[in-house]
């Protein structure tokens, strides 16, 4: 059971992206997954918690989970074929909106059945693409955040560039659907569930 993690969840930004603060319940140490933007909001979370940001995890590389990055100084994790996205705002689809973002974090490809530690903790990359060609899932216990591949009773977009529906099924499919059933999902958007509920529903 992941009893040691203490998961602080911040809806950020107008998509309304969760942004996750995960730190183990004797430290002081945090990471941040996907902080999307309000990097201020995030910032007195971790001020009024009294945690100390190490780093950050992109599950991807869209614009509404990637917004914030460089506000904290901090470097990025994200998956080796998302990592040309932080730098190009037609892929990130910043430009949709007219931003041009362009993070200029310093960049740590992962792929997936890497191991990402903290402090004890280490979390493991699950490589879902579909909603992105780099989309990771990340791992801890019987805890999973899954990012845009799936949501409670919904799963990621497809019709964005890039995307494939194909993929995100297989990924669903074959690296979340064979977890156990009990293991929580913390997805991108909206409320948590479980991979049991998830499956069958």
């Amino acid at each position: 059971m992941a009893d040691d993690c203490v998961i602080h969840t911040l809806a950020v930004g107008l998509m309304q992206s969760n942004c996750y603060i995960v730190h183990g319940k004797s430290s002081a140490n945090a990471l941040l997954i996907d902080p999307g933007d309000d990097g201020e909001a995030i910032d007195k979370a971790l001020k009024d918690n009294k945690l100390n940001p190490l780093f950050i995890v992109n599950t991807h590389g869209h614009i509404d989970h990637i917004g914030a990055n460089d506000h904290f100084g901090l470097p990025v994790y994200i998956h080796e074929l998302d990592k040309d996205f932080l730098r190009e705002p037609d892929l990130n689809l910043s430009s949709v909106y007219g931003i041009s973002s362009r993070s200029k974090a310093e960049v740590r490809a992962v792929e997936g059945g890497d191991i990402i530690e903290l402090d004890k903790m280490k979390f493991e990359v699950i490589h879902t693409p579909g909603h992105t060609p780099g989309g990771i899932c990340l791992k801890y216990k019987d805890v999973v955040f899954t990012g845009d591949t799936l949501f409670c009773r919904g799963i990621g977009r497809t019709d964005f560039p890039y995307g494939s529906q194909k993929l995100l099924y297989e990924s669903i499919k074959k690296r979340l659907f064979t977890l156990p059933e009990e293991t929580v999902i913390y997805p991108g958007h909206g409320p948590s569930s479980t991979i049991g509920d998830e499956k069958f529903n």
